[in-house]
């Protein structure tokens, strides 16, 4: 197995665990969520601050400023997505919906960075639409404005934060670039904590579930960037991470009872089809044969 594929295997394990902690916290504001969450990144942030080792070269500033950007829009989108969950949405549906950012992050890598696009990755593309159209007449009422507004947006800035995590770890170690990315999360913790009125008198285990939250996702964060650190394409690795949904709803379903209805389970099958077909890379073989037809 790659190391860029084995990396991305362990990302959808992280990132599963991570898309289910947050109906745990269902008592605290999204915001205060946010917050709490950037506990679980310290012990990340110490280990790989500790083995960082020498400076890297021509090219590390930039490389670090994309990361933190990076992580702007990232954390941005965890944000979004965290309202989604408190808001009482089923984890079951919405984050296999929300899972769906690698499509933009698929047609971003091959208009900017000009990596190529397979006939199965368009047909992923068509896919992902169909599974937008059957998340939204499964519902017993259809999505409204604000609440496919909100689901969106985690879409879009996690699809623009996963090609730039892809640019800087063509300048960074996916250590360095997970240092930068992590730190930029921080600022919006920051600007939350200050204008948002917030409990601290918690149970200790909302306290732990929060700081496991942060854990899981930046252990995905790290194992992510190593994939793309290691020759992964951001056109094939942000689609195979995206099926971290696919463990978010079997733990959702075994652990919370949560339900999901018929049209629901159809519209779930189709996004993790997309993810499949987005990720779906033909072998140097069979592109050298394509390549050798007049």
């Amino acid at each position: 197995m790659p190391r860029w594929l084995m990396h991305s295997v362990l990302t959808v394990f992280f990132w599963g665990i991570w898309g289910f902690i947050p109906r745990k916290l269902d008592t605290m504001s999204a915001e205060q969520s946010q917050v709490l969450s950037t506990l679980g990144l310290l012990p990340i942030l110490a280990v790989l601050w500790s083995k960082r080792g020498s400076a890297a070269g021509p090219g590390s500033w930039s490389g670090s400023v994309v990361a933190f950007i990076a992580g702007m829009v990232g954390s941005l989108g965890n944000l979004f997505f965290y309202r989604l969950i408190h808001a009482g949405q089923n984890a079951a549906t919405v984050v296999p919906f929300t899972s769906l950012y690698p499509m933009i992050t698929v047609l971003l890598a091959v208009l900017i960075l000009r990596e190529r696009i397979s006939a199965a990755q368009v047909a992923g593309i068509a896919v992902a639409l169909l599974s937008i159209y059957f998340f939204n007449v499964g519902r017993e009422e259809p999505f409204s404005a604000g609440w496919f507004a909100f689901a969106l947006l985690p879409i879009g800035l996690w699809g623009v934060a996963a090609l730039l995590q892809k640019v800087s770890t063509t300048r960074l170690s996916a250590e360095r670039s997970t240092i930068c990315f992590l730190l930029a999360l921080f600022p919006l913790s920051a600007v939350l904590l200050i204008s948002q009125r917030m409990s601290w008198d918690l149970p200790m285990a909302q306290w732990l579930w929060g700081i496991a939250l942060g854990l899981s996702l930046g252990l995905g964060n790290l194992t992510c960037l190593a994939a793309f650190a290691q020759g992964g394409k951001a056109a094939i690795v942000s689609p195979l991470t995206g099926l971290y949904s696919l463990v978010t709803v079997l733990l959702s379903v075994s652990l919370l009872g949560e339900k999901v209805r018929p049209r629901e389970w159809a519209a779930i099958a189709l996004a993790l089809a997309a993810v499949v077909a987005l990720a779906w890379e033909r072998t140097p073989q069979e592109a050298r044969c394509d390549s050798s037809v007049p």
